[in-house]
């Protein structure tokens, strides 16, 4: 079983979308989408798993929570700064969801 994280990104809400909506004019059963959206959850870790090779990294002013459940680590976080080789970007409030890439989940 792969992380349903990014079923909440725009692409995995407008698929999913797209599949209410095709079961809902009965082109394709509820368990065909459930199928299409397991399929989207492997794909997508596994795209980011070979394909990323960005480094960004990152320096908080403040840990405001922190949260390990699962093998998901969950970190909210104040006054962040991110770094890539060239670019700098500075935000108020950052919400990090990490997870383990190793694991049996993917």
């Amino acid at each position: 079983m792969s992380y349903q994280l990014y079923r909440n990104t725009t692409l995995g809400n407008t698929l999913q979308e797209s599949l209410d909506e095709l079961i809902q004019y009965g082109q394709i059963t509820p368990a065909l989408a459930f199928k299409v959206l397991l399929q989207f959850d492997k794909s997508i870790n596994n795209a980011l798993n070979q394909k990323v090779k960005a480094r960004v990294t990152f320096k908080a002013g403040k840990l405001n929570t922190y949260r390990f459940c699962d093998n998901v680590w969950t970190l909210m976080l104040n006054d962040v700064e991110f770094r890539e080789v060239h670019e700098f970007v500075k935000v108020d409030k950052v919400k990090i969801v990490a997870c383990d890439g190793k694991s049996d989940y993917n």
